[in-house]
């Protein structure tokens, strides 16, 4: 296990980003909690894995991030709710980005409507500004690929919002 150091100075520095890519993935507080705290229990039990700076300690724990929050939207016990066992929409977020007086909901909202593959680039690329050949390497996906999400997301975005 990592040093409490290590892992309360990673959550510092890195929490919110990856608040960001649960909430952008699983749209609800407590569904985001599970995957934040999912993400950095990873994170501290990961004690073998070396990072080459603090960059790609930031790009591992997002792609931790987004592939737990897909796990959790794959999962069979998030999919098979009996009717009664369904729960009350959660009350609105305290994060400004989430509050509808704050003008960036429909952008948000817009960009949450995409689907992933676009969805994911995108966010990194536009609100994380990492560049493409990064992001490429973090989706162990090709560059043109990337270059191509992001373009096809940038169109599906322009489109919703217009």
């Amino acid at each position: 296990m990592r040093p409490a150091e290590d892992i309360e100075g990673t959550l510092e520095t890195y929490g919110p980003a990856v608040w960001r890519i649960c909430m952008l993935h699983l749209r609800n507080q407590a569904d985001a909690q599970d995957a934040y705290q999912e993400t950095f229990l990873k994170y501290a039990l990961a004690d073998e894995k070396r990072f080459e700076g603090e960059e790609h300690r930031k790009a591992w724990l997002l792609r931790v991030a987004s592939n737990t929050c897909k796990d959790m939207l794959k999962s069979a016990a998030r999919r098979n709710v009996a009717l009664d066992e369904a729960k009350a929409p959660d009350p609105p977020a305290t994060d400004p980005l989430e509050q509808p007086e704050s003008g960036y909901r429909e952008a948000i909202d817009a960009l949450r409507a995409l689907d992933d593959p676009p969805r994911t680039p995108l966010y990194l690329s536009l609100v994380e500004g990492y560049p493409a050949t990064e992001i490429a390497r973090m989706l162990d996906a090709p560059i043109n690929t990337v270059y191509s999400w992001i373009s096809r997301g940038k169109k599906q975005l322009k489109e919703a919002l217009s």
